[in-house]
């Protein structure tokens, strides 16, 4: 599933790792089971509180009350972040993952070898079947399911129950995988996404219809720095639906534009490898797309952007004699334990285009967030990956950056916000950086591939060929069935075998 989307990666690990370099690095190569003077005050952007106050505190519906949302996330970015969720009357407890990459509210609806239980519809009296099969891709992991209906409650969300559309998956592919502790997706792009078609209302909008809350959400999420072989979950962050919790960010928070209401699609100007320009066109950033993806585990980066972003790091940080294994996924990078690293590191940032086209932004994350560790062997040496990989779908900004911000997603507005996040630091040291505004003169005013044709339009052609299919084919079928003479040639005519019709439309 897109790579977390879904990538969890397991990994297998022997007792030892062989030296290969001069300082404390080892290469472990493993089996994987699986980025002038001018007026700046337009460019838009939040103060944070002063203090610890909420943002709706003053809600007279009672539906929102952000304190209990502040720690309702487990997980990392490794296995993803999920939410308790209750589903059906008698409520059945389900964990489900948090995806701002697809839209379809989805549970295990039979048992699966990855988890522990599953959501039995017949047991659920409010329950019902739609009678419609559903099925969603992901860029790794498949599944098929019905669709119905049925309410939900979330204990650390918004107050009360809602009916909301749900697909029970009875099938699966590399969907469901060792050693998470989710049994569904919670999708909360837009209904573009949904499936079978647009039709199907996300859970989201659902929410806000039901219940009244502001058409917007933020995510905290705070896995950096663990280990995915840790067995158990830490408290991950949180899933603000409604609203904005102030304590959760430090700093300003600053917006881009949602692009197309599809996925949360933005606009990257530019990317830095330390403070080195990569100097590509702004357009090979945002090759196919640019996505704001909390599915994603890592920062997926279109093919050339992410060897031209390998070539920096390596010619920064003076490391040449890395494994090419390392930076294609198959194999870690192990120091003695206490030892890592990071100064040889850069930093990387990210440039993305203010509310003021003419302005920009930058988020930067440090290497602690996309060096990560995946394992301690023998309690000596700790392992890493690099959280960074090449895409053919496209850039996409995954939890390997998210974990450093606290991301907001305003769909009112169309606008989606990026502040410091309170828990993205390690060792008393920050793990991720804000700056701006920077002028985006240098750039093209529309650095966005042109967007798809939205799915109304695509569904209008299609009925039209589909209307001109059926009227070529009734010719056909005249023709076949009325006899065609010449004259008094009684030989003459179409055959059966003459008007066989060998190219058939599906």
């Amino acid at each position: 599933m897109k790579t977390f989307s879904l990538l969890c990666l397991m990994f297998f690990f022997p007792s030892t790792c062989d030296s290969k370099f001069t300082f404390p690095l080892k290469i472990y190569t493993g089996n994987f089971n699986s980025s002038v003077d001018i007026d700046f005050s337009s460019l838009e952007k939040n103060e944070s509180s002063s203090t610890n106050e909420l943002s709706l505190a003053t809600d007279p519906s009672g539906k929102v009350n952000f304190l209990q949302m502040v720690n309702n996330l487990q997980g990392d970015s490794g296995r993803g972040y999920y939410i308790e969720m209750l589903l059906g009357t008698p409520s059945q407890t389900l964990n489900i993952l948090v995806d701002t990459g697809s839209s379809n509210f989805a549970v295990a609806g039979a048992p699966d070898p990855y988890i522990t239980h599953f959501f039995n519809s017949k047991l659920s009296s409010s329950y019902h079947s739609s009678g419609m099969d559903v099925s969603v891709r992901y860029t790794q992991g498949n599944w098929v399911g019905k669709l119905g209906t049925d309410i939900v409650a979330i204990p650390k969300g918004p107050n009360g129950t809602i009916t909301i559309n749900v697909a029970t998956i009875l099938q699966s592919e590399n969907f469901f995988l060792p050693r998470v502790n989710w049994q569904g997706i919670l999708g909360l792009a837009y209904k573009m996404l949904a499936r079978p078609d647009s039709s199907v209302e996300p859970f989201f909008d659902s929410l806000v219809r039901q219940t009244g809350i502001p058409d917007m959400f933020s995510l905290q999420m705070c896995g950096a720095g663990l280990s995915a072989s840790s067995t158990s979950d830490p408290l991950g962050g949180g899933l603000v639906m409604g609203g904005i919790e102030p304590t959760l960010y430090k700093g300003s928070i600053w917006y881009t534009p949602i692009k197309e209401e599809w996925y949360y699609q933005v606009e990257v100007l530019k990317l830095e490898v330390g403070s080195q320009n990569l100097n590509l066109d702004c357009q090979e950033y945002n090759t196919d797309k640019a996505i704001v993806d909390s599915g994603t585990t890592l920062l997926r980066l279109p093919h050339n952007v992410f060897n031209a972003v390998v070539d920096a790091i390596i010619a920064t940080s003076l490391i040449q004699q890395f494994s090419s294994g390392f930076w294609t996924g198959t194999t870690l990078a192990c120091w003695t334990k206490g030892e890592t690293q990071w100064s040889i590191f850069p930093k990387i940032s990210i440039y993305l285009r203010g509310m003021n086209a003419s302005q920009s932004f930058r988020i930067t994350i440090m290497p602690q967030l996309y060096i990560q560790l995946v394992a301690d062997v023998d309690n000596s040496l700790e392992c890493y990956r690099f959280g960074i990989t090449s895409s053919t779908s496209g850039l996409v900004i995954g939890a390997t950056v998210m974990e450093g911000f606290y991301v907001t997603f305003d769909r009112a507005q169309k606008k989606v916000g990026f502040a410091v996040s309170t828990c993205a630091e390690k060792s008393g040291s920050p793990l991720s950086e804000i700056g701006g505004p920077f002028l985006a003169s240098d750039v093209s005013s529309n650095c966005a591939k042109t967007p798809a044709i939205q799915e109304p339009v695509l569904w209008i052609i299609s009925y039209a060929l589909m209307g001109l299919c059926a009227f070529i084919l009734i010719i056909l079928v005249i023709l076949l069935l009325v006899p065609c003479r010449h004259g008094d040639d009684a030989g003459g005519g179409v055959t059966d075998e003459s008007s066989l019709i060998h190219h058939r439309f599906k």
